[in-house]
């Protein structure tokens, strides 16, 4: 399971350079001190996936915790990113990923 993890979270990142969502410079700093769910007060979704989701996924990979059996970022995804054109290409290894820690405990 851990590894199809790491396979769906590459895959996100070639994704997002793709379809060009991918940032060279991360947001201010203050940006990363929401309290609000998905930083949606101070990041853009592609930012929140970037700087915020796909970084505390690899470290939760990397230090060996237990990853989360339970999460729902698509409803977000889909309704901040409802206007951008990609969209289901974005979706697809999020859905995959989503699908993988919902179904079992890791």
């Amino acid at each position: 399971m851990r590894n199809q993890t790491k396979q769906h979270l590459e895959q996100l990142q070639i994704t997002m350079q793709q379809l060009n969502l991918w940032q060279t410079m991360p947001p201010a700093a203050e940006a990363f001190l929401s309290e609000e769910p998905f930083s949606i007060d101070t990041m853009s979704a592609e930012e929140w996936l970037q700087w915020v989701f796909i970084p505390r996924m690899w470290a939760l990979l990397e230090s060996g915790s237990a990853l989360p059996n339970k999460i729902a970022i698509l409803p977000y995804i889909e309704e901040a990113m409802k206007e951008f054109d990609e969209l289901q290409k974005l979706l697809a290894p999020l859905v995959a990923l989503e699908a993988l820690l919902n179904k079992k405990e890791c």
